[in-house]
């Protein structure tokens, strides 16, 4: 039995070093594409050797200054924010799937982005945003962390601790905050503000700099290594709030830690790119079907797998209508919204 244990364990390491080797490549791949093609074509080498060269790395290869400044002023801070921004989209969408023990789940559900949008609709209507761009993206996030903290209080004054009442909290914090950023679109003074709030809303990656990767890159990447820690409690609260408490799960701690840490990383998220779709619900669902449900292998799985997704998905934003471009949440939709409907019917055919 005790061998049969550690065969299974030495099994399950050598599958997610796999698994992550394969995803890693897939994602530097998935960069050097995106920061290749556009307007003007860079080959995929001269892009490779470009990068070599920012870190101080020797190449023989020489290559256009024109080039350098195209790839790494223009195009790098948007595709490392769409991968950053899908990092964070697809973790906590496994995150909150495995807290409410519900795969229908993502953070949008309790509120925080409809908070995030009545925040950044706000900023836009007051004239805010127009005095400096990290305003918009503060004040957005703000309303998420607001809205996540107001939908914490009320579930603590419930004196209850069901996931479910917390849920249902969510959904009509949603309707509540979503009331009023309709009431702001509709009172635009200008058209200007009504486009702006309307193309927020659609999700988008425009204007992206470096100063917003900065900023959002270390709170993605540090609350996403957070979460990979609570792979085993997650596992076990699969089981019912009894077998993990049973277990040695220090349920409510881990349970506000995850909620706080998503809320975090889905506020900014959500503060730099406006509302994107269907990341957190698709992302789990495919990875599920590929290397399973434990949660110690599908939490960092779904940080590569959701940056991927996203990355790719605003390169077709940026390509499929040129020389129009597309919101990434439009494209977003377009494409997750079938893949999701397609598993839901597979799930469904295997029940």
């Amino acid at each position: 039995m005790e061998m049969n244990e550690k065969g299974k364990h030495r099994l399950f390491e050598w599958n997610k070093t796999w698994t992550m080797i394969v995803l890693t490549i897939l994602l530097f791949i998935s960069i050097v594409v995106a920061v290749s093609i556009g307007p003007v074509s860079i080959p995929f080498m001269e892009t490779i050797y470009i990068f070599l060269s920012k870190l101080s790395i020797p190449v023989d290869m020489v290559f256009e200054d024109k080039h350098a400044i195209v790839i790494t002023d223009i195009r790098l801070p948007r595709v490392l924010l769409a991968g950053l921004v899908g990092c964070a989209l697809a973790i906590s969408g496994v995150t909150m799937q495995g807290l409410f023990r519900n795969p229908l789940v993502e953070p949008g559900f309790i509120g925080i982005s409809s908070g995030a949008a009545f925040g950044a609709v706000l900023a836009i209507s007051l004239g805010l945003a127009a005095i400096h761009q990290a305003i918009l993206p503060l004040v957005a996030f703000l309303g998420a962390i607001f809205a996540m903290a107001l939908i914490l209080l009320v579930w603590r004054v419930t004196n209850s601790n069901s996931i479910a009442l917390l849920l249902l909290l969510g959904i009509g914090m949603n309707a509540f905050f979503s009331s009023f950023t309709n009431v702001l679109i509709a009172s635009s003074s200008t058209e200007q503000e009504l486009r702006g709030a309307l193309l927020w809303l659609q999700g988008g990656l425009e204007g992206a700099t470096w100063e917003q990767v900065k900023i959002v890159g270390p709170i993605i990447l540090i609350g996403s290594i957070i979460i990979c820690l609570f792979g085993r409690s997650l596992n076990v609260m699969l089981l019912g709030d009894e077998q993990a408490i049973t277990s040695g799960v220090r349920l409510h701690l881990v349970r506000n830690s995850l909620l706080a840490i998503v809320a975090l990383m889905t506020g900014a998220a959500v503060a730099v790119s406006g509302i994107i779709s269907f990341v957190g619900l698709v992302v789990p669902h495919m990875l599920r079907l590929v290397i399973g449900a434990d949660h110690r292998l599908l939490l960092p799985a779904s940080m590569l797998t959701g940056a991927i997704f996203l990355i790719m998905m605003d390169l077709i934003s940026r390509m499929i209508l040129q020389p129009v471009t597309l919101q990434v949440g439009v494209v977003s939709a377009m494409v997750g919204a079938p893949i999701f409907i397609i598993l839901i019917l597979r799930s469904v055919r295997r029940v």
